[in-house]
């Protein structure tokens, strides 16, 4: 009996394929959508339940996201030969091209995808920014 363990080699490959193609596999697909007023984005968590996400605002310019989510599965039947436990954690940060109201945020999460609204913040149209004296 060989003592190569299938797994290791199998999270090996997955590591080839993130070195060589720039595909990280620990990171959430997120779509960012600019509808003029806000930032929309849509991120693929299929099998987490919505207390397992956490959605961040960070200096009003950039959304993280991360899930964490931890299943094991239970059998009464026999002896243990083997039991196995799956965790899971995800996360990934995006950072919008402008700055975004945080009392206006938003974020919702239904069959696997959640949506972040993000309205953007208002300048009026003679809003040059703050005059700062200089002494």
């Amino acid at each position: 009996m060989s003592d190569r363990d299938p797994f290791s080699e199998i999270e090996r490959a997955f590591d080839m394929l993130e070195e060589q193609f720039g595909v990280d596999m620990g990171a959430i697909p997120v779509d960012v959508v600019d509808e003029g007023d806000a930032f929309v984005v849509h991120a693929d968590l299929p099998g987490y339940d919505s207390d397992d996400i956490d959605v961040q605002l960070v200096e009003d310019r950039e959304v993280t996201i991360s899930a964490t989510s931890s299943r094991e599965q239970e059998s009464t039947d026999g002896q243990y030969v083997q039991r196995e436990r799956r965790q899971q954690s995800l996360s990934r940060s995006v950072r919008l091209p402008e700055s975004v109201d945080e009392a206006e945020t938003t974020a919702s999460y239904d069959n696997g995808v959640l949506t972040v609204r993000l309205e953007k913040i208002v300048h009026s149209e003679g809003d040059d920014g703050t005059d700062i004296p200089v002494n």
